[in-house]
């Protein structure tokens, strides 16, 4: 990937998906946001378990790209919050879209698996937790980060994705 100047302020550098401070600042505004137009908004956290992944950003590269081509609405937004953690925001979604979204995102990376596999004789493996929630005065948006969190490195090996609803 050519390091762009113009994306060095929002953007991951071995990625080119957004980087977690700007991931945060649009969270949080959109959560003010649903928190005015009562509407829901999930949050998604992918883990990569793949051994050696993070010394290889192609891979990692790779693994973003196709999240990113099973994101299909310009409002969804995939970040990279730490070295074996990315995130996805989906605004103004309910259960059945935030299915949908998990859905693609499980066959595209299956499909990454399978191709990877075939090349270099292991697959590839992740983790999947997904939060939906409405926004209200009781609920911080910390919570939701949280809670996604937890229920990542919880799964363990556990393959399918987990959600759950933040009340």
């Amino acid at each position: 990937m050519i390091y762009s100047f113009s994306n060095s302020g929002f953007r991951d550098p071995e990625t080119g998906v957004y980087n977690q401070t700007y991931f945060m600042e649009v969270f949080n505004r959109e959560w003010y946001r649903h928190l005015r137009d009562q509407q829901t908004l999930a949050l998604l956290y992918l883990s990569p378990l793949l051994p050696g992944m993070i010394n290889q950003p192609h891979l990692l590269d790779f693994f973003t790209g196709r999240i990113q081509a099973s994101l299909l609405r310009t409002t969804d937004l995939l970040a990279r919050l730490n070295q074996t953690l990315f995130a996805v925001g989906l605004f103004n979604t309910d259960e059945i879209g935030t299915q949908t979204v998990i859905e693609r995102i499980t066959e595209q990376l299956e499909e990454f698996s399978g191709e990877y596999r075939q090349h270099h004789g292991v697959g590839f493996d992740y983790r999947i937790a997904a939060c939906l929630c409405q926004p209200s005065t009781e609920v911080k948006p910390e919570a939701l980060f949280i809670e996604a969190e937890g229920r990542c490195i919880k799964a363990g090996n556990e393959k399918l994705p987990i959600m759950i609803r933040v009340q």
